[in-house]
């Protein structure tokens, strides 16, 4: 599994042309799912998001979790973190889990966050989506089962 994972003010994910879900402070999470994952590797991801020090304490230095500030999560399947494009110019995605595999590590990674308490918002599994976010810090990390 690769994910981006932004630090946030406020983010939020339109489906066809309604907003589906949206978040104030808290973790924008671009999960893609590759064809070795597996369930534990959601479950492990998921882990380190929650438990992630990214936000600042009162020294201003990251040692908060999106759990100790109270914060939420927006995850956004994204299959093109598999993209490749060392050769040529137009990516190949072969590495990218088909969606049968994907939908549901997909589904348990979000599962896992619900389950530690933290409040999980989403986007559409599969479909065309405008996500719009306003990065605190920027922040923004790179993860890898």
């Amino acid at each position: 599994m690769r994910i981006v994972a932004q630090r946030v003010h406020e983010a939020s994910v339109t489906v066809e042309q309604s907003r589906s879900a949206a978040i104030g402070t808290g973790l924008c999470i671009f999960l893609g799912v590759g064809r070795a994952d597996n369930e534990s590797d959601a479950c492990r991801l998921a882990d380190k998001v929650k438990n992630l020090r990214v936000f600042e304490d009162a020294e201003g230095k990251m040692n908060l979790s999106v759990a100790d500030v109270g914060g939420a999560v927006l995850v956004i399947s994204q299959f093109t973190l598999y993209g490749d494009c060392r050769k040529g110019n137009r990516p190949s995605f072969t590495e990218a889990a088909p969606p049968q595999v994907a939908r549901p590590l997909y589904e348990a990674f979000v599962r896992r966050l619900r389950e530690s308490g933290i409040e999980v918002a989403t986007g559409e599994f599969g479909a065309r989506m405008r996500v719009r976010l306003t990065n605190d810090g920027p922040v923004t990390l790179l993860l890898e089962s």
